[in-house]
């Protein structure tokens, strides 16, 4: 008679840490959306206006031309962070 009751009372249980996980996961994934977004909207921001100060200065070919080489050189160095931290 309490077998019945004790295996209900763990479905409810086991349900709930269920529904806990399924909820914790979908708002890391929400915050991590929104922080994509924010860095997307961010670096746009900065690299404008970066690239009017630099076209203030020297021709708009060599403005776009330093901010391309800025994110390579960013980019390498990213990835061969990536490929260090993979090989330990």
């Amino acid at each position: 008679m309490i077998g019945p009751i004790l295996r209900l009372a763990a479905a409810s249980a086991a349900g709930r840490a269920i529904k806990d996980a399924a909820t914790e996961a979908s708002t890391r994934a929400a915050l991590a959306l929104g922080a994509g977004a924010a860095i997307l909207v961010g670096v746009f921001c900065f690299s404008h206006a970066a690239l009017v100060l630099m076209e203030r200065t020297m021709d708009p070919a060599e403005a776009w031309a330093v901010i391309g080489g800025f994110y390579a050189i960013l980019g390498g160095g990213l990835y061969f962070a990536a490929i260090r931290r993979r090989r330990r």
